[in-house]
């Protein structure tokens, strides 16, 4: 989730930020919620103490804990019916209060200052942040890359319209003096336009909501310190999974702990404020690792969906959220900044020793710099990233070209010289004279062009023995020129086998058709920087396997 995108951009001193930022601030926000259930269960059962409202409180959180370990199938399930129900009570709402609006209430529109306006919009900040919330359970999604952008943006136009409607309605009905002193604006309104039916069809409401928003968020908070314990930035016992269930219990555990003593002990009116001032922190720190990613250009970053109008929305999203910040006022800012220092403390103190990783930063630096600082450890992960995300199985061909020879040619040469240099190094990889791979080379050259495509070259010959096959790569940057009347080649793939791997060699050459039908294979081919990049954009290209 959002902590492995910080990390992996930022390095781990800043995934360690984030990857806690956003493990308290919806801890924080579960917490909130399930106090929230309270005061609804005040308007239906009048009488009740805060005492009582506590427990109420507790009592739900280890339902959802229960839930939460059974797995997020079992806890999804939960949270599809109550959004469905909580969406039917809304929309009703919106459609039967609308026809009672006083637009004198809308009078006046915006507060005197503007400073009202932006620190109201940093209180409830938090409100929204469940909205990326879904990164943080992808290993569990099926086709995340086309499920999670879908999901992200459906609920971003859900919620928008249903808050503004809700909003709108609720300003319209209510009487000033209504507005000023309720803690249930949403539940007067439903007085006022459906008597105590719609009281109390709007406090179940208010209920489901708190529920969802409290379910939600012990699923996806959960999940923060299961990854940092999987990259040794928190103990290990966090990322122990449930051997019956296959949920991180250890951590699911500790998460219900953390919120229950915020239930009992804390001021959470003040937990309120420091949760968004984290979202918006862990908000900024997304920004900024989407245009570290994108302008650090590592090959083996494909994301499936790119963010629109870059790098715009995301430095407007950077100014926005510091603003939204120092409107916050001292006492926020204040725990925000302890818990910053806190945050790298604990990265010095217990994860340091324990960590070595590059971050997307190291290339950007790398590419600024023109010289080369990463050991191709990020490279290799987001490789095997990509190979999970898009279920791609290893097959003979991929494990030939994990080891096959690769030549990277930067100034010009002839075809004779590229059959000479070939020769050399697959005479010793075969046992073969190196004199007759060049003939054979020259040979099959000569019986036929194997130029098969404008720029690609797939030269290839049988040799005497048995179970012999090997696979040459080479990138010839200013070309190589194969026939007088064709352009220069850039890529080549040369085969070379025994006349018993001849089945093998038809899929070969099919399998680097295929690679050369990928769209994104030329850009990643000529773009590569090194020759493990090279090896990579074979391996990772689009094609069939068996």
């Amino acid at each position: 989730g959002t902590y492995f995108f910080i990390d992996r951009s930022l390095g781990p001193p800043m995934g360690t930020l984030g990857g806690i930022a956003n493990w308290f601030s919806l801890s924080f926000k579960s917490a909130f919620a399930l106090v929230g259930l309270g005061i609804f269960f005040e308007i239906l059962f009048p009488g009740i103490t805060y005492f009582q409202v506590r427990l109420i409180a507790v009592g739900f959180l280890l339902i959802f804990l229960f839930l939460n370990i059974l797995g997020a199938k079992e806890a999804g399930r939960i949270q599809v019916i109550i959004v469905l129900t909580l969406i039917g009570i809304l929309i009703f709402y919106i459609l039967t209060g609308v026809r009672k609006i006083i637009p004198h209430n809308y009078f006046p529109f915006l507060p005197p200052t503007l400073k009202t306006l932006f620190s109201t919009a940093g209180f409830v900040f938090i409100s929204y942040g469940g909205l990326t919330k879904i990164a943080s359970v992808a290993e569990e999604v099926k086709n995340p890359g086309k499920t999670l952008p879908q999901a992200m943006l459906s609920a971003w136009f859900v919620v928008s319209l249903l808050y503004t409607g809700a909003v709108f309605v609720t300003v319209g009905i209510l009487p000033p003096e209504i507005m000023k002193t309720t803690h249930t604006p949403l539940s007067a309104g439903g007085k006022i336009t459906l008597s105590t039916p719609g009281l109390i069809l709007l406090s179940l409401g208010g209920i489901l909501a708190f529920i969802s928003t409290a379910n939600a968020g012990i699923l996806s908070a959960s999940r923060s310190p299961m990854a940092m314990a999987r990259d040794n930035l928190f103990p290990p016992f966090f990322s122990r999974l449930n051997s019956r269930w296959r949920t991180p219990h250890h951590s699911i555990l500790f998460t219900g702990l953390f919120m229950l003593i915020s239930i009992l002990f804390l001021d959470l009116e003040h937990l309120v404020e420091v949760a968004s001032a984290l979202q918006i922190l862990l908000f900024t720190l997304l920004n900024v690792s989407v245009i570290v990613m994108r302008e650090s250009k590592i090959l083996n970053y494909r994301p499936k969906f790119k963010a629109p109008f870059y790098p715009w929305c995301q430095i407007a999203g950077i100014i926005g959220s510091f603003f939204l910040l120092w409107e916050f006022g001292f006492l926020p800012l204040l725990i925000t900044i302890c818990f910053l220092l806190a945050s790298f403390a604990w990265y010095a103190i217990y994860a340091r020793p324990r960590v070595s990783r590059e971050s997307g930063l190291i290339y950007l630096v790398q590419r600024l710099l023109s010289r080369h600082l990463s050991k191709g450890i990020l490279r290799r992960e987001l490789r095997e990233i990509i190979k999970e995300r898009d279920e791609i199985v290893e097959d003979r061909f991929d494990r030939i070209i994990k080891n096959a020879p690769i030549l990277d040619f930067k100034e010009s040469l002839s075809l004779d010289e590229f059959f000479r240099k070939a020769s050399e190094i697959l005479s010793k990889r075969l046992n073969l004279d190196q004199k007759e791979i060049y003939r054979l080379l020259w040979e099959r050259e000569r019986e036929s062009s194997t130029v098969i495509a404008p720029g690609l070259a797939i030269p290839h010959v049988v040799i005497p023995g048995e179970k012999k096959f090997e696979i040459l790569l080479a990138r010839a940057k200013e070309g190589i020129i194969f026939e007088e009347e064709t352009p220069p080649i850039h890529t080549i793939f040369l085969l070379i086998g025994t006349r018993d791997e001849r089945n093998f060699h038809l899929k070969a050459l099919a399998a680097i058709a295929q690679i050369a039908q990928d769209k994104e294979f030329e850009e990643q081919w000529e773009k590569a920087r090194n020759i493990d990049e090279l090896r990579d954009a074979v391996l990772l290209a689009e094609r069939r396997r068996e």
